[in-house]
């Protein structure tokens, strides 16, 4: 497998506060590689720095070509793609138009393959077609977290970037949306998996890193940092030594 995701030496800042600090990290082309850490290490910039939506030092490279001036809609374009952690959906807006706006260029392209993509998301969600005319404000928290996801699918990405897709939801629902993004890997779909839900992040994903305070502090296999017991006493808690 080669990579498809580079970054090197990565530092972003909100003015001149840096809060993240020389970051380096790799995904290779179809695998799950998830960033954990506790509540305000940096994650989310992390993400907003790669999709080009922030300034940083450092180098990005996606599909072995280096993305530093490329717009995000380029980006988006060339098959990277991030689900933000608020969603960013259209309240007002249908859930089957939120879904035709995740396709934007492609319609630009006029590209056949819209409607087969249609078919592919409903079948994934299947709550989606039954509210595909239903306004995306009056979803509930696990309806939202599906149609963004969708949203995303229907851009055709190579690479989708999450932010947090767990953060509110009930745990039938989380164990659903993980089910389908495990299962994104076997359509081509690579992922980089930010998330707060160390447990479930890293039972879904081939690697990790722990970013702290904006550094990467450990990273390894996801079944190495389970076991890790840094990583079992700060985020899995101090029964999961013994968990199944």
């Amino acid at each position: 497998m080669s990579a498809l995701l580079e970054v090197h030496d990565l530092c972003v800042a909100y003015g001149k506060l840096e809060v993240v600090h020389h970051a380096t990290l790799h995904l290779e082309e179809g695998s799950i590689v998830t960033v954990i850490g506790p509540n305000g290490a940096g994650k989310t910039t992390l993400l907003a720095a790669i999709m080009g939506m922030l300034p940083c030092r450092g180098r990005v490279s996606y599909a072995g070509r280096e993305v530093a001036r490329m717009e995000p809609e380029q980006r988006v374009s060339s098959g990277l793609c991030l689900v933000p952690e608020r969603r960013e959906l259209f309240a007002a807006m249908t859930v089957e138009d939120n879904l035709k706006l995740g396709a934007f260029h492609r319609y630009r392209k006029r590209d056949p393959a819209i409607g087969a993509d249609f078919g592919q998301v409903y079948q994934l969600f299947p709550r989606l077609q039954e509210r595909r005319r239903q306004l995306a404000g009056t979803l509930s928290g696990g309806e939202r977290q599906m149609l963004a996801l969708g949203r995303a699918l229907m851009s055709r990405p190579r690479l989708l970037m999450l932010d947090e897709p767990s953060l509110g939801l009930a745990p039938l629902i989380v164990r659903d949306i993980l089910r389908v993004i495990a299962g994104l890997r076997g359509s081509g779909v690579s992922i980089l998996l930010v998330e707060q839900n160390a447990r479930a992040a890293l039972q879904v994903a081939d690697y990790g890193y722990v970013l702290e305070t904006g550094e990467i502090a450990i990273e390894g296999p996801s079944a190495d940092l389970a076991a890790d017991p840094r990583v079992i006493e700060s985020y899995l808690g101090l029964t999961a030594a013994g968990a199944g």
